[in-house]
């Protein structure tokens, strides 16, 4: 019931938030002559007024209450029509009703109010003690013009509140996302570093036959090094603004490029990796970042390739330019999904399969990677082939 209350007097209030209104009520007394109008929300049990000009001390203000069923817009929520009185002592239908009787009227207008793809909400009406003349099409095709303003009005603060709480909420569940990414991110430092040097121990002593345990919990750990690298990174880039390099000329850019590939490739052994990099002049690069950039595109391109497909790495640069590429084979990326590939959290895997898992970063930090560095990532996506194209100029460091 609490809660039923609440929206009902939030439905109340709403009237209030359209600025129209007093003019409405103010057009509404001058047009009729009549000294009391109101809008008011009708439901089965409630009569209440949301708006009000009371120039008659009719002493019903807003959020003032009727008995629903002394009153004819009780009659007027079930049937959907207009009541328009000019004298009520001369009118047949209404010179017995209780309602004049009860509150001393003797002219009555009360045009329903709809919203909510033709729900009723209330009723704009006014009354007065006297007669008055509100039986014209003039008066009649007023009020009908003012109700369906009203409903349009309630209509759209409906819908602008319901888009303000998604934005809202929206909003919110993305904050609290990147806080535990960060959160989550450092808390698993620790733990993995423990793992990685459990197996270097247990590499040291191990057995032949043990061997190949141990490369697997040591590949394991870079995956999950390489997953909590990606949380860390993203928690900077979103919480802390980008990311902040830290450039050289790099002359051992070619060797460090060369062990990215080199690694990735004793996680793939069963795949062909081709790889040509021809480097002409030192780079003025963040090294480890490229390499970064590298790591992702390569394992993107490992993992969501076709399976018995070729990868092939071309990494080009001089004095004045710098490219490096990355190109797969396999089916082509859907272009809904290439609109929003660089963005945090999307993946263009199926994420029922193995090879989908992850948690689709690694890409949203490439291309971060790539606007800290003054370039672009770019994606081409043919029926055969997907290739992924970091280009930046080289410019004084």
């Amino acid at each position: 019931m609490e809660q039923k209350e609440r929206e009902l007097q939030a439905e109340v209030a709403s009237v209030a938030r359209i600025d129209a209104v007093p003019m409405i009520l103010d057009v509404v007394c001058r047009t009729t002559g009549m000294g009391y109008a109101a809008v008011a929300r009708v439901t089965k049990e409630r009569w209440i007024a949301a708006g009000v000009l009371d120039k008659i001390a009719f002493g019903l203000g807003v959020g003032g209450e009727l008995k629903v069923d002394t009153t004819i817009c009780d009659e007027i929520r079930d049937s959907h029509e207009l009541v328009a009185i000019d004298h009520v002592a001369q009118d047949p239908r209404f010179c017995n009703h209780h309602t004049p009787k009860m509150y001393g009227l003797q002219s009555y207008i009360s045009v329903p109010i709809f919203w909510r793809n033709n729900e009723f909400f209330g009723t704009l009406c006014a009354i007065d003690p006297n007669p008055a003349r509100v039986q014209t099409e003039e008066v009649i095709n007023t009020f009908k013009l003012f109700a369906q303003l009203i409903g349009s009005h309630l209509d759209n603060l409906e819908r602008a509140e319901a888009s303000e709480a998604a934005l809202l909420s929206s909003q919110q569940a993305a904050d609290l996302r990147e806080q535990f990414i960060a959160i989550l991110g450092h808390d698993l430092r620790n733990p993995l570093t423990a793992i990685t040097l459990a197996a270097r121990l247990l590499r040291a002593r191990a057995s032949e036959e043990s061997q190949k345990t141990v490369t697997q919990i040591e590949q394991s750990a870079k995956r999950i090094s390489g997953l909590v690298d990606n949380m860390l990174d993203f928690s900077r880039a979103r919480l802390g603004g980008g990311f902040v390099l830290d450039k050289t000329a790099d002359n051992a850019l070619r060797k460090d490029l060369e062990m990215v590939i080199a690694e990735l490739g004793a996680v793939w052994p069963e795949r062909e990796i081709h790889a040509d990099i021809a480097l002409s002049a030192p780079i003025h690069c963040d090294s480890a970042r490229i390499c970064q950039m590298l790591s992702n595109l390569l394992s993107n391109a490992l993992t969501h390739g076709a399976r018995n497909g070729a990868v092939a790495v071309t990494v080009i640069g001089d004095a004045g330019h710098f490219e490096l590429q990355v190109r797969n084979e396999g089916f082509p990326i859907a272009p809904d999904v290439q609109r929003r590939l660089f963005q945090p959290f999307v993946r263009g895997g199926d994420r029922k399969e193995k090879n989908g898992l992850g948690l689709g970063l690694g890409l949203f930090i490439a291309a971060e990677i790539a606007r800290a560095h003054g370039g672009q990532l770019t994606l081409a996506s043919e029926p055969a082939q997907t290739t992924f194209t970091f280009r930046m100029p080289m410019l004084p460091g």
